[in-house]
């Protein structure tokens, strides 16, 4: 059976052999020293060699790969193609992502439409869906690889297994680093290094990380961080608004759950989407074209419109005020 994950890119091809609930968390070496030595570096580096003009160039780097790269480039076109644009412009977008420090373009869509099938299905591994307590969870993302049992295929399209180009970005996406690093020390020295790269790289991955552990973990207070509900599915994605903004959009989790697809993430007043705001300067430019929004997306029968964002935060606040009152006046 194959199965296509509603994102235009890559496919997840499984039959009923394939588990997603069963299989190991394992220790990635490789992977646990990079974020290792970038966060030690940000720790210690950072106050020594701290600087207003480093600080800049930390905020400026951040919001320019996480917005045009994580939230645009890998995210809303390379994983879920939500619109397109120029090849040029692609790539620029895509390595920008690269330079978030998280993997490399298949590796980040391999993450990505495995963790999405999985949550779809009726059951799904705790690393899949962030089951565990925080600081476990920290480990098993930022540390450690799931091995699934049976796990499905993945296969990429015949445009991009075949692109030259993501080839390479896939093969040094580690290495990407040093030429930025070259840059920001002929500019500013050492500082430069440790906030534009070190620093950068660790709040960004531990921010995504973070993001994705609330977005995930537990349902609180009834409906509300949930707008939408997937049926049958074994995890429900929800909104995280404390970090609408400083994610880029990227955490109105709730909203990407019900249209994968959509190029817009924020989709309810009040929801800000800088990713989404990007995209439109580029339509307006001519540089982007046939972005995809919820109105344009085939009806899914599984997902169920609930009451409304906060209906079950006020309940549960005046719940809580009435007993308040009771116990008061006792």
């Amino acid at each position: 059976m194959t199965q296509a994950l509603e994102n235009g890119s890559a496919r997840i091809v499984f039959d009923e052999t394939s588990d997603p609930a069963s299989g190991r968390v394992a220790w990635s070496p490789t992977k646990s020293f990079w974020m290792t030595s970038m966060t030690l570096i940000g720790i210690v580096g950072a106050p020594l060699t701290f600087s207003f003009e480093a600080l800049f160039v930390f905020l400026g780097l951040t919001v320019l790969t996480l917005v045009a790269g994580h939230s645009l480039g890998m995210h809303r076109r390379l994983i879920h193609n939500s619109f397109e644009c120029p090849l040029w412009l692609e790539y620029t977008l895509v390595y920008l992502g690269v330079l978030v420090g998280m993997a490399g373009p298949f590796g980040m869509m391999r993450q990505h439409d495995i963790r999405d099938w999985a949550q779809r299905q009726r059951e799904c591994h705790d690393y899949l869906c962030h089951r565990r307590g925080f600081w476990l969870d920290y480990f098993w993302q930022c540390h450690c690889d799931l091995k699934l049992d049976s796990s499905p295929k993945f296969i990429l399209e015949e445009r991009l297994c075949n692109d030259r180009v993501y080839a390479l970005m896939e093969r040094t996406w580690m290495l990407q680093q040093a030429p930025l690093a070259i840059i920001l020390f002929a500019i500013g020295g050492l500082s430069f290094v440790v906030w534009g790269v070190a620093l950068r790289v660790a709040v960004s991955v531990t921010g995504h990380w973070l993001i994705g552990h609330f977005a995930h973990h537990g349902e609180l207070d009834g409906n509300r961080r949930m707008s939408w509900r997937v049926l049958r599915a074994s995890v429900q994605g929800q909104d995280v608004p404390i970090a609408g903004l400083i994610s880029m959009g990227e955490s109105w989790h709730n909203n990407h759950h019900a249209y994968p697809g959509s190029a817009k993430i924020g989709l309810l007043s009040g929801q800000p989407d800088p990713g989404w705001w990007l995209i439109q300067a580029l339509a307006k430019l001519g540089l982007a074209w046939n972005v995809v929004t919820p109105d344009m997306m085939p009806a899914r029968p599984a997902l169920v419109r609930l009451s409304g964002p906060g209906t079950g935060w006020r309940i549960c606040h005046i719940r809580r005020r009435l007993w308040a009152r009771l116990f008061s006046s006792a």
